[in-house]
């Protein structure tokens, strides 16, 4: 193997001197003092690979280490020095192979590559190398080039690559004296080799394994900082969550350590476009209308290698309306067996991130707005209401209702007006008799302009007075007049008054309720 001794080490120049000098002897048919000088070069260069093998050790744990301080910066390069481990252990283990099989040819199935009985033995490499049966030769071949390949990939240093593919190079030079045929390069190094000088070459290959190795490994740990950002300052900041906290809440804020290079500002783009310069970061919106706005966008910073890195972002805030709660205490009250209309609001927290309960019944969700319905008189019900905020569900109001019953509705009889308009007539004024002809019978409700709750009549009376002031009274057919309750209407003249009384109504609570009487005063 031929190298460039301007790149090579010491000690491999000495190598590759001994391993020249020793082949050269050999091809004098020297003694076996020869072949004792292989042996004394394959203890030499065992002892130098065991010595790197340590060192690599060293480098495997130091990137280790960082991997498990910093897994997203080390984590890629930790990666890439387990595939060489990979490769170069089952290289190595393949060579030692190599080596105990060639032996075994040589001294028999007991043969020791620590202690070789014959060393000067021409056939055992050839054979396991050169031979068809074999072929291990042009398979090492194969396994270093692959290796080659892997190795120079990762070296970033021209001149470094440049020196493993001339450690692990597997072309041969037309200056070889051995040179027999050139496309196999196995042939001139196994052919008619005595076993002690192919363990020897086999020993030198492993040795260059280890020095790529090391190669491989130191360029991996340079490369963790390369493409790191430079800064020249480093601030505090605290990135609160939220200014505004309700009491109970949770202030949370993010209190990091940022480091700028004040030279050179990175490139910051919000929803496409960039932000100017000299706003140095800081960025303003106006805010017209409410909802939850969302944005997204990158910052493109230089490295310290010249390239430029984007690192991604997004965010949202929510925009309220002003807004302030104002309620009279004395009329927190719900009416039992309707539903109550009620307005739950929270100022900074959307309607979404809203919910409510409430004890004696039930209270439901009707788009923005919620219905309690009560279930028992005189027991109060206490709506709860817990707002989500950073993810965590927090009670912010506690506020107890008195329960009543619905009030006595009022009968009367609908009509409609000279413009067409529905009209009641409650009692005690003048009533047209067309109108009260036209009339089908008599309703009831809860029409004070806080309750607007219909009732349904069940039955009631009329009570008519003859001349001699006489009661005479007329039922009815449930929520409408009798027959003979409109016969009696006719016979009434102008000035005239009945009573509609022991009226009956049922309201939507289910509770059956005897109302008060209405006078009508015939016009």
């Amino acid at each position: 193997m031929a190298s460039n001794n301007n790149r090579l080490s010491p000690r491999q120049k000495m190598i590759n001197l001994m391993y020249i000098v020793l082949t050269a002897m050999l091809a004098l048919n020297v003694s076996s003092d020869v072949l004792n000088g292989f042996r004394q070069v394959e203890d030499g260069l065992e002892r130098s690979t065991s010595n790197a093998s340590l060192q690599n050790a060293a480098l495997y744990q130091k990137l280790a280490d960082f991997n498990s301080q910093n897994p997203e910066k080390g984590g890629p390069w930790y990666k890439k020095s387990l595939e060489v481990r990979k490769q170069t252990t089952s290289l190595y283990n393949y060579i030692d192979s190599l080596k105990n099989v060639i032996v075994k040819k040589a001294d028999g199935k007991d043969g020791d590559v620590n202690n070789i009985e014959h060393q000067d033995d021409l056939e055992a490499a050839s054979y396991i190398m050169l031979s068809p049966a074999q072929k291990q030769g042009s398979r090492l071949r194969k396994e270093i080039d692959e290796y080659r390949g892997l190795i120079s990939s990762l070296m970033t240093d021209s001149v470094k690559r440049a020196a493993i593919e001339n450690y692990l190079s597997t072309e041969i030079h037309s200056g070889s004296n051995r040179l027999q045929n050139p496309a196999m390069w196995e042939t001139t190094l196994f052919e008619n080799m005595p076993v002690i000088a192919a363990v020897t070459i086999l020993t030198k290959i492993q040795s260059d394994v280890r020095y790529a190795e090391s190669e491989a490994l130191h360029t991996l740990i340079n490369n963790i900082d390369e493409g790191d950002v430079r800064v020249n300052q480093l601030n505090a900041f605290v990135i609160p969550n939220s200014k505004n906290i309700m009491r109970g809440g949770k202030y949370s804020a993010n209190i990091v350590l940022a480091a700028i290079d004040t030279t050179q500002r990175p490139n910051i783009f919000v929803n496409g476009k960039q932000l100017p310069e000299e706003s140095k970061g800081l960025y303003e919106v106006f805010c017209g209308s409410t909802g939850i706005f969302d944005f997204e966008g990158y910052l493109e910073v230089p490295r310290g290698d010249g390239t430029m890195t984007r690192h991604d972002f997004s965010s949202s805030y929510t925009v309220v309306e002003p807004s302030a709660t104002i309620s009279a205490t004395l009329m927190n009250v719900l009416y039992a067996g309707i539903g109550n209309p009620i307005s739950i609001s929270v100022p900074g927290i959307p309607n979404h991130a809203i919910q409510a309960t409430m004890t004696n019944g039930t209270l439901t969700r009707q788009g923005d707005n919620w219905i309690a319905k009560p279930s028992k008189v005189g027991q109060d019900a206490v709506i709860t209401v817990t707002a989500t905020m950073d993810g965590r569900a927090q009670t912010v109001a506690n506020t107890s209702f008195r329960v009543r019953q619905l009030p006595d509705p009022m009968p009367f009889i609908a009509y409609k007006d000279a413009n067409g308009y529905e009209q009641k007539y409650k009692g005690g004024k003048p009533f047209p008799k067309t109108r009260l002809l036209a009339a089908p019978g008599i309703q009831a409700a809860i029409d004070d302009d806080l309750l607007n709750v219909t009732y349904r009549v069940l039955r009631f009376e009329t009570v008519f007075f003859d001349s001699m002031g006489n009661a005479i009274p007329e039922v009815s057919d449930g929520a409408n007049f009798s027959q003979r309750q409109k016969d009696s209407f006719r016979r009434l003249s102008r000035g005239k008054r009945f009573y509609i009384s022991r009226v009956r109504a049922i309201g939507p609570d289910g509770i059956e309720r005897d109302l008060s009487p209405i006078e009508v005063i015939v016009n």
